[in-house]
């Protein structure tokens, strides 16, 4: 690449502005950044305050370099005396920041390169910005997307004009993506880091099987049936507890669908080694959490509302049921009603163990033997 000159540079910005989609101001302060980058390289220092200033009508550019006014001067670069200071303007004060200003035309090989690399990056981040503009009203929505890259710790997926990021964190546990396969992500989050903006996807958290029941559930529209509160553990288990606003509609069965279609088309998505617990709201705290232990029998449950703690009985054989794989079914539980939840098992009652068992034989001969008697 030979010398760059600034005029090419000015005429540039407008075919780059239509090329790219971007506003001429966005293009304008890319390429003053670049021009300030390549003065730098050229004649000035690393650490030095460069601005400049490009003047589409004539196609000339004036860079800026500012320097703090001290006492005493340790780096010419980015410090000027008072003395020098006040030649350039006479009411400077210490601590003031004075801009010497440089005339620019072009700029060497290496300095032309450097404002290539600088144009290119900024404005590969403004073209990003612009396009996650148009999905910031889709946030909490979920579309469809291609995988593009699947790496070990995050897979990215295209979604028509912008690419999104699906961290580990968000993933299914034990789902796994091939290059090209359609998948649906839900939009969680534009993050915006140093690395410019990100689109941050989902598949692993609640709002994403919500929304997948939402679009099998009509009556949640209509609002005849709702969520409650779902609690998830990604590609593992999921409780959702549901309730009807409508007299003599089972929510439960709503959600189930006939013969089950309705949650099976969620786990047709999400997989179906996660398992899906529907069970039902009620107001009623105790009676809340004995329906989201479920599958576990419960036989007695003591509340401490105000510790927002349950002591949860169960007998002894359903503890292991209670508590569930690791603690799922328990901790999950706890998650869905708010409450902290200690299991128990409830010991048998102990004069139910005293009375022997009455032997229909035995009732039988004394019958018999007493008859005999008489």
């Amino acid at each position: 690449m030979e010398d760059i000159n600034v005029k090419q540079l000015t005429l540039a910005v407008r075919t780059i502005a239509d090329e790219k989609n971007l506003p001429e101001e966005t293009v304008m302060s890319v390429i003053e950044q670049a021009i300030a980058a390549a003065w730098r390289r050229d004649n000035g220092e690393r650490d030095q305050e460069v601005r400049s200033q490009l003047n589409v009508n004539d196609g000339t550019a004036k860079v800026f370099v500012a320097r703090e006014v001290v006492e005493e001067v340790g780096s010419d670069a980015v410090e000027i005396s008072l003395e020098d200071a006040q030649k350039i303007k006479p009411e400077a004060q210490l601590g003031d920041i004075i801009e010497d200003e440089y005339e620019v035309t072009t700029f060497g090989r290496v300095a032309a390169q450097t404002a290539k690399q600088v144009v290119l990056q900024r404005l590969r981040e403004a073209e990003r910005e612009v396009v996650l503009e148009e999905f910031e009203d889709k946030i909490g929505t979920v579309v469809n997307g291609v995988v593009q890259r699947v790496e070990p710790r995050v897979v990215r997926v295209e979604l028509g004009k912008a690419t999104g990021i699906l961290p580990q964190s968000e993933q299914i546990q034990g789902e796994y993506f091939s290059v090209g396969s359609r998948v649906k992500v839900f939009i969680k989050d534009i993050e915006r880091d140093n690395r410019g903006p990100q689109l941050i996807l989902s598949r692993g958290n609640e709002a994403f099987v919500e929304y997948l029941f939402r679009q099998e559930v009509p009556e949640m529209e209509t609002g005849a049936v709702e969520i409650k509160a779902i609690a998830r553990e990604a590609g593992r288990r999921t409780k959702l507890a549901v309730a009807s606003a409508v007299p003599g509609v089972d929510p439960v069965g709503t959600f189930v669908g006939g013969h089950g279609t309705r949650v099976q088309a969620v786990m047709n998505e999400i997989g179906d080694q996660e398992k899906i617990d529907i069970i039902t709201f009620d107001e009623d705290d105790a009676q809340f959490i004995r329906n989201a232990m479920s599958p576990a029998d419960v036989i007695e449950i003591k509340l401490d509302k105000d510790a927002k703690r349950a002591t949860v009985m169960v007998a002894e054989d359903q503890q292991s049921i209670a508590i569930g794989r690791a603690g799922q079914n328990v901790r999950l539980a706890s998650r869905l009603t708010g409450y902290e939840l200690d299991i128990e098992a409830a010991t048998p009652k102990p004069e139910a163990v005293a009375a022997p068992k009455k032997n229909i034989e035995d009732s039988l001969m004394n019958a018999v033997e007493e008859s005999t008697e008489e």
